[in-house]
């Protein structure tokens, strides 16, 4: 369970065994175990499944032209907690997005929702874990931090567009590094635009789909590892022109 990693390794990090692990920092840890072990425990993780998203579907839609703005608010909130905390039912949130909201207003919501989730995340793993990844590894980690400050962009960009990497992995990781905030908020929405995008859309055929990864298709795939590569060769060529 993810959970169970987070703690372990915030466990490992604070070093309880030598030092007073900070009040802050463990109510933190134990507020999002809380909220994990709840979920999981009251079963929530049903209504994020792809048949019970076609089976309610109508029943969505018609609260939605009751209740628009209370509806559109409260998917929010609950997509951003379920990113934040790497809970599983963010793909079937999409579809629902799209087929509940529309594709204009679907993308918007979620593309909203999904940077904030991230942003949270981002902060979350800094504030806890980052100082004692530094203490223990910083001489490993300039060059990586020096990079990462003179090209962050081009990376984080390449991560949010190749859909390979998990992002509550990218989120995690990245908030280890010296990355400033705004860059990566900004810079994720951009990379999770498309792929958004792709999802939200397909949610307005949700009828047809079967399940969650057979919206990205081949094609879809290719496509966006392509953009993704796209944004490295400013980095190659300028690797390439320093050799000369």
């Amino acid at each position: 369970m993810f959970s169970v990693v987070i703690f372990q390794a915030f466990y490992e990090s604070a070093g309880i065994e030598r030092i007073r692990m900070k009040k802050k920092k463990l109510f933190i840890v134990l507020f999002v175990v809380v909220i994990v072990i709840i979920f999981y425990m009251a079963g929530l993780e049903k209504y994020a499944s792809l048949d019970y998203l076609k089976l309610r579907m109508s029943e969505f839609i018609d609260y939605y032209n009751t209740h628009m703005l209370f509806v559109i608010f409260a998917y929010a909130a609950v997509y951003i907690v379920v990113t934040a905390l790497a809970l599983p039912g963010a793909a079937v949130m999409t579809l629902a997005g799209g087929a509940v909201f529309g594709v204009y207003i679907g993308t918007a919501v979620v593309s909203v929702s999904s940077t904030i989730g991230a942003a949270l995340s981002f902060a979350g793993a800094r504030y806890l874990f980052r100082d004692w990844i530094e203490s223990k590894y910083k001489n490993n980690l300039v060059k990586f931090n020096e990079g990462i400050e003179k090209n962050g962009f081009n990376y984080i960009l390449f991560l949010r567009l190749v859909p390979l990497f998990p992002f509550f992995i990218i989120n995690l990781v990245l908030g280890l590094t010296r990355v400033k905030l705004k860059t990566y908020v900004l810079t994720s929405w951009i990379g999770m635009l498309p792929g958004t995008f792709v999802f939200v859309y397909a949610g307005k055929q949700l009828s047809g789909i079967d399940s969650v990864k057979s919206v990205m298709s081949g094609r879809v795939l290719l496509a966006l590892s392509m953009l993704g590569l796209l944004m490295l060769v400013p980095l190659l060529y300028k690797k390439i022109k320093s050799k000369m």
